[in-house]
């Protein structure tokens, strides 16, 4: 689900980049869109490391992601 926003996202950034581009102008629409993408990637990152975290048998990591116990 991450991933599709994070999708979703970028597709604003194409979007609205392409825009603004024929426009010669920049909207809030394309920096909301530019921070939504941003702030996916870096919420997926720490997805990740959370994972691995969980997956080493770290103490601090988030326990039982489901999947993991196996």
């Amino acid at each position: 689900m991450l991933l599709i926003g994070t999708a979703l996202w970028f597709a604003g950034v194409v979007l609205f980049g392409w825009n603004d581009l024929a426009d010669g102008t920049v909207g809030i629409q394309f920096f909301t869109c530019i921070a939504g993408t941003a702030l996916g990637v870096i919420g997926y990152g720490v997805f990740r490391w959370q994972r691995n975290a969980a997956r080493r048998g770290s103490r601090g990591s988030w326990q039982g992601l489901s999947g993991l116990d196996t």
